[in-house]
């Protein structure tokens, strides 16, 4: 990975939609690294430093709330991101996830995703 690119961790374990927003973030010159599960995921996070975590919430191993939570302990200047289909149930009040994290629901446009990766980067 290229040291200047803002570094992107991916977490998504449906395999096309990681595909596709590997290349969406690429395009938009981010390093990416991708996992299909949350366990896989947080092994590369303890290995070297990413500016955003952009996880899926419903996930085999460890689920995205738990990978965020380990992540914000490792790194509390992290960034993080859900992407998930169920927004609703993943952040209720008493859920486990870092507070600071965004959440985009699915079906997500690659336009607006981006766009938000940008803004939480420039931050």
């Amino acid at each position: 990975m290229s040291n200047d690119l803002p570094k992107i961790l991916l977490a998504e374990d449906d395999t096309d939609m990681r595909r596709f927003l590997v290349k969406a973030l690429q395009n938009a010159g981010f390093a990416v690294a991708s996992y299909d599960n949350g366990l896989s995921a947080y092994q590369r996070l303890r290995e070297e430093p990413f500016e955003l975590l952009l996880t899926d919430i419903v996930m085999p191993e460890m689920d995205g709330i738990e990978l965020a939570r380990r992540a914000s302990e490792l790194d509390p200047d992290i960034k993080i991101m859900f992407i998930t289909g169920f927004a609703a149930v993943a952040l209720n009040a008493d859920s486990q996830a870092p507070k600071h994290a965004k959440v985009l629901s699915k079906p997500v446009h690659l336009r607006d995703l981006v766009n938000e990766v940008q803004k939480m980067l420039a931050a």
